[in-house]
């Protein structure tokens, strides 16, 4: 089929409307979802045309029609906190979690960050591209339409340079937008363990200007966490990263309230992810900020610790997102709808907050909602069609079904 022109007609439910000029949602707003019932959307190369309802629609002899057969049509999942890029999968410590190891624990004797940094030591950058690549297509078959994909499994310099130069070529390869970030601060390697500085000043004076040098990032990151890295080597890192136009996208509150989220909002970061533990100051200080924060649902199901209070954040009008954080230790799923689910259930949200978490504010964690994340005119035709179903809610009420019939991506159908 002609992807120049195309009609999607006999839509149930045309899901998450907006305005051009709302890029973000916060408060009471993400409960509000707007909806087109028997509709139809018009799809011109790589943008959205039109949309209506379908009693008014005229079709033309050169349009390609697609029915939608009864499914509903939403914009496609931005997923805009993942570890896309890691070499091995880490199922023994998913066994060691099972007979009762904490991820800390895990952490201290060896496994974790550093088991993933030894594998990806030893796989070849090929390889590394084609598991990643494969990786990547079973997620847009699932319904992403944007992703971030962080480093940080390397923590050396060729182990960095390793996975950006992956994550480059992703986005070489794949018409969905890519966002590259460059996490060398991700955890202190064991050759590191008694010369903190010395590693700090490879991230610093090694690392950042190799990767500035090829363009291999658009963010920097710190897991500015108890037992990782603290606030003040946050701080250090991140006015680094600055010196090479790399705006932050920071870990913080996983485990504990540290300082990170005050300190990642001072060098104005975009976001701050994770925030399974909050105090009152972290609220206030988000509230005043336009950082918006990333929760991670899938991770607090996976490794068994609190879930990020995603209702208080909305009855202090904090804007957030929901992204999977894929990676092989804490949160081995990339399935947003699964995400979808774990958020209507353990965070007790309601599905039209999760839609518009997982769209148009996930697109504002990457500083593309201008281009993508609901149905608007001119926006970036990145769609989601369901197999024909109740209404929307039962995406997330049926969490075990795979519900999606289709997707595209700019315009072009996913194979």
């Amino acid at each position: 089929m002609n992807n120049s022109n195309i009609i999607i007609t006999n839509i149930k439910e045309l899901v998450g409307i907006l305005p051009k000029n709302k890029l973000v949602l916060g408060g009471k707003e993400m409960n509000d979802l707007s909806i087109l019932k028997n509709a139809f959307i018009e799809v011109q190369e790589d943008k959205i045309q039109s949309f209506g309802s379908m009693k008014d629609l005229k079709l033309k002899d050169s349009q390609n029609i697609f029915d939608a057969n009864g499914g509903s049509v939403l914009p496609s999942w931005n997923d805009s906190h993942t570890h896309l890029v890691f070499a091995k999968s880490r199922e023994k410590e998913f066994i060691d979690k099972i007979n009762g190891l904490s991820y800390e624990q895990i952490a201290k004797k060896g496994g974790g960050i550093l088991n993933s940094a030894l594998h990806l030591e030893k796989i070849s950058e090929k390889t590394l591209y084609e598991n990643s690549k494969q990786r990547l297509k079973n997620i847009i078959n699932l319904g992403t339409g944007a992703i971030e994909i962080k480093s940080g499994y390397g923590l050396s310099l060729e182990g960095e340079l390793k996975i950006l130069r992956t994550i480059k070529r992703l986005k070489e390869t794949f018409d969905i937008e890519i966002k590259s970030t460059f996490l060398g601060a991700h955890a202190l390697p064991t050759k590191y363990k008694n010369k903190r500085e010395k590693y700090l000043d490879l991230i610093i004076n090694d690392m950042l200007p190799n990767i500035y040098k090829e363009g291999l990032a658009d963010y920097i990151d710190v897991f500015c966490e108890t037992n990782y890295f603290n606030v003040y080597e946050l701080d250090r890192i991140l006015d680094a990263g600055a010196k090479f136009n790399l705006k932050p996208k920071v870990h913080v509150n996983q485990f504990t309230s540290i300082g990170g989220i005050q300190k990642a909002i001072e060098h104005k970061a975009i976001s701050v992810d994770h925030l399974e533990i909050m105090e009152e100051n972290d609220y206030d200080s988000l509230r005043n900020s336009s950082t918006i924060a990333t929760l991670l649902p899938s991770c607090s199901f996976f490794i068994d610790i609190a879930y990020a209070p995603a209702r208080k954040l909305m009855d202090k009008n904090i804007p957030f997102a929901l992204a999977s954080d894929l990676n092989p230790g804490s949160s081995p799923n990339g399935n947003m709808n699964l995400v979808n689910s774990l958020a209507c259930i353990k965070m007790k949200i309601l599905p039209e907050a999760v839609i518009n978490a997982s769209t148009i504010n996930g697109a504002y964690a990457m500083e593309i909602s201008n281009l993508t994340g609901s149905i608007t005119v001119g926006k970036q035709a990145n769609l989601i069609i369901t197999k024909p179903i109740e209404s929307y809610p039962y995406l997330f009420y049926s969490f075990g079904e795979n519900c999606i019939e289709k997707t595209m991506v700019k315009g072009k159908w996913n194979k």
